[in-house]
């Protein structure tokens, strides 16, 4: 779902890397008995670091399959949970007994969903230290772990715990990895390399609905969560392929350890909290307003992926057709991310935030109309339409974010904003289960989702106008007519995910 955002943090990388070459910091010197793992330690006429040059393809290509896979497998299995909703009640066989099945359901997909997001900041200082690959092959172990032992019990309590939580917080660790790797092995063609990655993955997770269908009626919940921890085991051996490229500075962390040694072990405490725990993306005024929006805008956003299926098997009695509505929003959302990118490079600065409008105002709208479809094929035509909006505000949120903060903060103003959504994308469910089993019908569920894409949407047009007025501000207390400056802060003094331990394998 998020494919988009890796260009965000894999440029942040490569910016952070063309940042040390014009400090003059220096990689490692050849001839100490360690091989060289990339451009990034050769060195100009004059002697300083030469700026980092990705290859541009190569061993790239097989990064970028093993993204496409990792983000198929995850958000396929994520927004398919709409078939395993209903399996899990089938399963638990309690609907007439407990009235509020549907609420206590419905925390196993928000749990697993929320922990991708409050999981993500996190996720990026591991992979700051211990590096893509590490990362990322153990989230997928533990995701692994996590359906695979779902599928040895029967009681919702337990999985919560081993779908919510462990495939939950697996996922992310595997998925963020892949945000950052694709920017040690492109930049010219980042672009070509994302849009093989969205691409890619929605051969995955288009089908998979249809797929999850036809294996759940043949063999049961049991063994479709089994079926599904295969598609993480291939993940952990594909994220050994998050092979960094670039050597981390050996004479900036001397000094940086130099520094830290004569200082008490409070403030060397305090020191590492600010260099991974960096806060400053929130003194921007404009940025506090986007997130606020976002966070605002996607309290019901997991509402249609998850009741969809339920809601037309009890409205119209379609049981053998009702995947098709997962199909058309995993397909569209695809179609979406690649239109929407060459879309948002039209658009220029922050005027790239009416395009998100749109799509939150449209996506409430959409989710409000739902209960007045009189027809199953109503509902597939607001399904199209769903997925394209999901498309788009998706993809052109890292643009937004470097636009907002800046390419050095930009990784860090995304992983900040993912965890704000985590509270409200997992809240959004559970409520829409609550007002199904107190309605009786899901009708008030969907005009619940569809009030704060609405809000959310509302938000976010000041944001333009908040800024345009910053502008003005600064060019009246400088005298000059210039843009906004972004600040430089350069997040440690590696690239982002190639630590020291990864450096020279």
């Amino acid at each position: 779902m998020w494919d988009r955002l890796r260009g965000s943090r894999a440029a942040g990388g490569g910016r952070s890397a063309a940042a040390m070459a014009q400090r003059g910091e220096k990689g490692p010197a050849a001839g100490e008995g360690e091989p060289r793992a990339g451009a990034g330690a050769e060195r100009g006429p004059s002697g300083a670091a030469a700026p980092f040059q990705p290859p541009e393809g190569g061993f790239g290509w097989v990064v970028v399959f093993a993204a496409a896979w990792c983000n198929g497998s995850i958000f396929g299995i994520h927004n398919s949970f709409g078939i395993l909703y209903m399996m899990l009640q089938s399963d638990l066989g309690e609907g007439e007994k407990d009235p509020a099945l549907e609420f206590k359901t419905a925390w196993v997909g928000s749990l697993a969903m929320g922990m991708i997001f409050f999981c993500s900041p996190i996720v990026s200082i591991f992979t700051d230290r211990i590096g893509c690959r590490t990362t990322a092959a153990s989230g997928a172990a533990i995701a692994f772990i996590g359906l695979l032992s779902s599928s040895f019990t029967k009681s919702l309590e337990v999985r919560y715990f081993t779908y919510g939580i462990l495939f939950g917080c697996g996922s992310s660790f595997a998925f963020q990895p892949s945000l950052v790797i694709l920017g040690h092995y492109f930049k010219r063609r980042l672009g070509l390399a994302n849009g093989i990655v969205a691409g890619g993955s929605c051969l995955i997770s288009v089908p998979l609905p249809f797929f999850l269908k036809m294996v759940g009626k043949a063999i049961g919940l049991a063994h479709t969560f089994q079926v599904l921890s295969a598609l993480m085991l291939i993940q952990i051996f594909l994220s050994l392929t998050y092979r960094p490229i670039l050597p981390p500075s050996c004479d900036s962390q001397h000094d940086g350890q130099d520094k830290l040694g004569s200082r008490s072990m409070r403030q060397q405490c305090w020191s590492q909290t600010r260099k991974y725990f960096n806060l400053r993306v929130f003194r921007r005024k404009t940025y506090r307003i986007w997130a606020f929006g976002i966070a605002t805008a996607v309290l019901g956003y997991l509402v249609p992926y998850m009741n969809l299926v339920k809601y037309v098997e009890k409205r119209f009695q379609e049981t053998k057709k009702d995947w098709i509505l997962l199909v058309c929003l995993g397909a569209m959302s695809g179609l979406g991310r690649l239109v929407s990118g060459r879309i948002g490079d039209c658009i220029p600065g922050l005027k790239k935030i009416y395009l998100q409008v749109v799509s939150f105002l449209l996506l409430g709208i959409l989710c409000m109309m739902i209960p007045q479809c009189r027809g199953f094929e109503g509902v597939i035509v607001i399904c199209l339409f769903l997925g394209l909006c999901d498309g788009f505000f998706t993809t052109i949120m890292a643009p937004i974010a470097f636009e907002l903060v800046g390419p050095m903060q930009a990784s860090q103003a995304i992983g900040y904003l993912m965890g704000l959504m985590a509270v409200p994308m997992t809240a959004g469910t559970p409520i829409a289960g609550y007002l199904n089993d107190y309605f009786g019908n899901y009708n008030a569920a969907f005009y619940f989702a569809g009030v704060p894409p609405i809000i959310g949407g509302l938000v976010l047009s000041v944001v333009p106008l908040v800024h345009q007025r910053m502008l003005k501000k600064q060019r009246l207390d400088s005298g000059k007519d210039k843009m906004l400056v972004s600040e430089t802060v350069v997040n440690g003094e590696l690239l982002p995910g190639c630590p020291a331990s990864e450096a020279h394998m």
